[in-house]
């Protein structure tokens, strides 16, 4: 049985590249370790976490001798590393938080990995450590016909995606230097379930059931290209078997939408879902002050994981937003959990 390591396993694309390799590789047994930070849920994960081949650690990526100690005791045959600070507006506030996990974290796990890795090269066996990252260390595109493919040349602009540009060069530095097997992803924004309640589309959601303002920044044109995140797991899922050492693989949902038009087909839907006059929510729309270094727009070229691995979306974005909302309406009592913080007490009590 391979023993798989993920990190960041009960946050938002964490939790459904779990479920996806639990439920389908019953042959792997599947190691989510996540410090249970804000963003960390084990709530996300309740239809597996009784499952024979998974196993939950509550761990710091950035603690060297708890890393080293978990490597050596467990004999992982790869490594997808997910685990990261990722919300902007954060990173802007306390740039060091994210230097830590997104930086040392990652070269404390690479540290690692280099270990483990000489121990299986002894005994022929493989390893592979696959490092998720996004497409906002490529910085903004100003040209409607340009996208980011995986030679674009990196220009982050905020603390958040400096910190992930660092960790990127690092783990194809340790490819390079060490000749360790490794895999990098790049990806666009990622929507859908269990998506914690302080980013765009969920925050909207809420704020709509409420009828609180939904905040817009500047004039809400903004452009995101936009990835189901069920198609992302997948896409991981692919790249983890079938792609190759040290190639990049950009992952986006080939839909892009300015802010403002995304806000406006979610109230609608909303509306619909509430039973509200088509426009009602609309009204809540409220623009605020621009995010500092906010990038005009990103925009994912994944032809060469289209054409090479075979990967193609699954949804269309309207599809893919109607599933979201629904689940959102449906699962109110995890939102609330959430919102309140009363998820993270209960985890905090069993953990401590």
């Amino acid at each position: 049985m391979k023993k798989i390591l993920i990190t960041g396993g009960a946050g938002f694309i964490g939790s459904h590249v779990i479920r996806l390799f639990v439920n389908k590789y019953p042959e792997y047994h599947i190691f989510n370790l996540d410090a249970l930070t804000y963003a960390g849920n084990l709530a996300n994960l309740e239809d597996v976490a009784q499952a024979k081949n998974y196993t939950f650690v509550k761990g710091d990526i950035t603690d060297e001798t708890f890393i080293n100690e978990l490597f050596e005791k467990n004999q992982f045959d790869g490594v997808i590393h997910l685990a990261a600070e990722s919300h902007v507006d954060r990173s802007i506030h306390d740039p060091m938080a994210f230097v830590k996990t997104n930086v040392i974290g990652t070269v404390t796990l690479l540290n690692a990995s280099r270990k483990l890795f000489a121990q299986k090269q002894k005994e022929n066996k493989s390893f592979l450590f696959y490092h998720v990252s996004t497409d906002e260390v490529y910085g903004s595109l100003h040209n409607e016909n340009e996208f980011f493919v995986e030679t674009t040349a990196y220009d982050p602009q905020s603390p958040y995606s400096a910190s992930k540009a660092s960790s990127d060069h690092f783990v194809r530095a340790y490819q390079n230097t060490y000749k360790m097997p490794v895999v990098v992803s790049n990806c666009s924004n990622n929507y859908g379930s269990h998506h914690f309640p302080e980013k765009l589309i969920p925050l909207c959601i809420q704020n709509i059931r409420m009828g609180k303002p939904l905040p817009i920044y500047g004039k809400g044109e903004n452009v995101r290209d936009w990835l189901f995140v069920i198609d992302h797991a997948r896409a991981i899922d692919v790249i983890f078997h079938k792609g190759k050492i040290g190639e990049t693989y950009n992952i986006g949902g080939i839909n892009e939408w300015k802010n403002i038009d995304l806000v406006r087909l979610l109230c609608d839907i909303m509306d619909k879902k509430l039973g509200n006059e088509i426009g009602t929510s609309q009204k809540l729309i409220t623009f605020v002050t621009d995010r500092a270094g906010h990038d005009l727009r990103y925009a994912i070229d994944a032809t060469k994981l289209r054409t090479e691995l075979g990967w193609e979306p699954s949804v269309t974005f309207e599809q893919g937003l109607e599933k979201t909302v629904d689940w959102y309406l449906h699962n109110q009592i995890w939102l609330d959990n959430v919102t309140s913080g009363a998820y993270q007490e209960y985890y905090e009590k069993q953990y401590s």
